[in-house]
């Protein structure tokens, strides 16, 4: 396979580029491998298999913004299998894997977001960044036609949050809630960067080096 292909606006071709396995999609791992067919069961059809691989990544990865880890080990599929928790980018990159061994057409797309109900040592970690740069989601091609796909919060953090969870039918968009339970708002969407065939790594690092301190990410990367 040729190397990752990046598509800045709109949406990618969906060829065998985004079926294949990667790096850090590595559906060929057995873990990733048992972890999807145990998921899809008896589902028979795209749409309903992209459904229960999603709701799997959202709730039985639990969201973890503490353990940041920019490396080829921390930001593949498999790990985040047997781990059981993880930040935004690594929890799309294996829903995005799983699909892609599901037989459904994958990508990881990176956009800037507002979280107003950060808390205070995030902020701190963040060098006190309002912006979330690079928050990690999955593309998936269903019916057609791409759809995204953010796995991130599980049902338990959105309801410690007061957040209704994010909710996905195969048809629509599946992006993280607006408002709070309250009717306050919780996310705003700022900006896209772009659909990969892959998770950019070196993308990501050079981004965020001098946007935020690095002791967010290079604190969990072995002592590098």
């Amino acid at each position: 396979m040729s190397a990752m292909e990046f598509t800045p606006y709109g949406w990618p071709e969906p060829g065998d580029r985004y079926l294949a396995a990667t790096a850090f999609l590595d559906f060929g791992a057995p873990a990733v491998a048992r972890f999807v067919a145990d998921v899809i069961g008896d589902a028979t059809t795209a749409t309903q298999k992209a459904v229960r691989l999603f709701y799997a990544v959202r709730d039985q990865v639990r969201y973890d913004a503490g353990n940041v880890r920019l490396t080829p080990e921390g930001l593949r599929a498999s790990t985040v299998v047997a781990e059981g928790a993880a930040f935004c980018i690594p929890k799309a990159a294996l829903l995005a894997a799983a699909a892609r061994c599901a037989g459904i057409p994958a990508a990881i797309g990176l956009s800037d977001v507002v979280n107003h109900f950060s808390t205070p040592k995030m902020q701190q970690a963040m060098g006190g960044r309002e912006v979330f740069m690079h928050h990690g989601w999955a593309a998936l091609y269903l019916g057609g036609r791409w759809v995204k796909a953010v796995p991130a919060f599980n049902k338990e953090l959105c309801a410690l949050m007061g957040v209704p969870p994010t909710e996905f039918d195969g048809t629509q968009d599946a992006v993280l809630q607006q408002f709070k339970a309250d009717g306050s708002v919780h996310m705003e969407y700022l900006r896209d960067h772009g659909i990969w065939s892959d998770v950019p790594l070196q993308r990501i690092e050079a981004d965020w080096t001098g946007y935020y301190p690095s002791t967010l990410w290079r604190d969990h990367q072995g002592g590098a």
